[in-house]
């Protein structure tokens, strides 16, 4: 098999429920990936305007290979820049977070606003006759909010961000609580050995097999729902029970909702091709997953409160945030190590087989249970076509 347009060649399986380990360990491929997925035409998800609430406040990180900056401007205004001075290439911020009244190259001393225009460059005089500022303000990325969250694209022609998201919208509406007006909280930062693929393949198949803190707190899951969108975006949704008290935590407010009047929720939205949005008992979280290698998956543990939480809601999910589904988190400690032994077991080659929830192992599933991996599928046929590979 060859993609269409590379030489990457390997056989990718008949069989819709196999998928070539190879994908997962291969740097050609992971290069092609970054092409094709990261700089193709996909809405990746950047920051939350609370993250950026006065003018001057930016963050950076990557889409793909290329560095971004998401700058609040002087004018309200939220823009995405390519991390880099139009004049000769060189990284403009470093910093992960910060406020500025402009933006300064380093190398040149080029400096600039926070809408991104060129407002000087020493030597200016000894330019080119046709040298214009504004021909040289920093490159803007398309850009789009939904429900307060910053998306950027590097292809010009990715359908609009609305019908991106599709039927996304309404559950990530409900994971911000309706409208988006959040709070940021703060960060963990994490990176793991893992293939990007192999960190965004987790499913609720996993969840009270692995996870340990279920069985000791003889908690059990309630009734929910599973669908894949037309684009590969993942959304489960479900009622949870409420957590008996099994003497286990010293304090079982850690795993309570704070309104005991309300059953607890969990949602999640897990958008192609890798980042998360979770809304689990009264935790609200973005996690920003950077595929830094075929080998390394950088990701960023993002937690909010709604803006308009009372002093004690406020302290509840500052407590509940990361204790329970942060990187060393009580339901969520044991997924670090399965992604780095997922990656070891990758290069031993063959094929990684699908089961739970496989109805046809030539087809797509046409539905799906809350537990099922096999709405995975959906999302690797869409890879597969991405990169155009070819079926045997």
């Amino acid at each position: 098999m060859q993609c269409s347009d590379s030489p990457i060649r390997f056989d990718w399986p008949r069989k819709i429920n196999e998928i070539p380990k190879e994908v997962f360990v291969r740097a050609d491929i992971y290069r092609e990936e970054i092409r094709r997925i990261f700089h193709g035409p996909e809405w990746h998800p950047l920051a939350h305007v609370s993250e950026l609430p006065e003018p001057g406040d930016f963050k950076t990180l990557t889409i793909g290979a290329t560095p971004v900056i998401v700058m609040h401007g002087d004018d309200g205004q939220i823009r995405v820049f390519a991390n880099t001075c139009p004049h000769r290439g060189t990284q403009l911020e470093t910093a992960s977070r910060g406020h500025a009244r402009s933006i300064e190259c380093p190398y040149h001393r080029w400096a600039f606003n926070t809408r991104g225009e060129l407002m000087g460059a020493p030597g200016v005089q000894e330019f080119p006759a046709s040298f214009r500022k504004q021909d040289y303000g920093m490159w803007v990325l398309r850009s789009a909010q939904f429900c307060g969250m910053v998306f950027a694209t590097l292809d010009a022609n990715v359908a609009p961000l609305d019908e991106y998201l599709g039927e996304t919208r309404e559950y990530i509406a409900r994971a911000f609580g309706g409208d988006g007006n959040l709070r940021l909280l703060g960060y963990q930062k994490v990176s793991f050995a893992t293939n990007w693929k192999e960190y965004s393949d987790n499913e609720g198949y996993h969840a009270p097999l692995l996870h340990r803190a279920f069985r000791l707190l003889k908690w059990q899951g309630g009734a929910g729902s599973q669908f894949m969108t037309s684009r590969a975006h993942k959304v489960i949704a479900a009622e949870l029970s409420h957590a008996p008290d099994s003497g286990f935590l010293h304090d079982h407010s850690l795993i309570e909702v704070f309104d005991k009047s309300k059953a607890p929720q969990s949602i999640v939205v897990s958008l192609f091709p890798v980042s998360l949005i979770l809304h689990h008992l009264d935790v609200i979280t973005v996690r920003y997953a950077l595929p830094v290698s075929q080998d390394e998956t950088e990701v960023h543990y993002t937690y909010f409160a709604r803006a308009d939480d009372s002093p004690e809601l406020l302290q509840h999910r500052v407590r509940q945030a990361s204790n329970l589904l942060g990187p060393s988190g009580l339901i969520s400690l044991e997924d670090g190590a399965v992604f780095n032994r997922l990656h070891v077991g990758a290069r031993t080659g063959g094929i990684a087989a699908f089961q739970k929830g496989v109805q046809d192992n030539m087809g797509l599933p046409t539905s799906l249970k809350q537990n099922d991996e096999a709405g995975n599928l959906v999302r690797w046929e869409r890879y597969r076509q991405a990169m155009g590979f070819e079926r045997v």
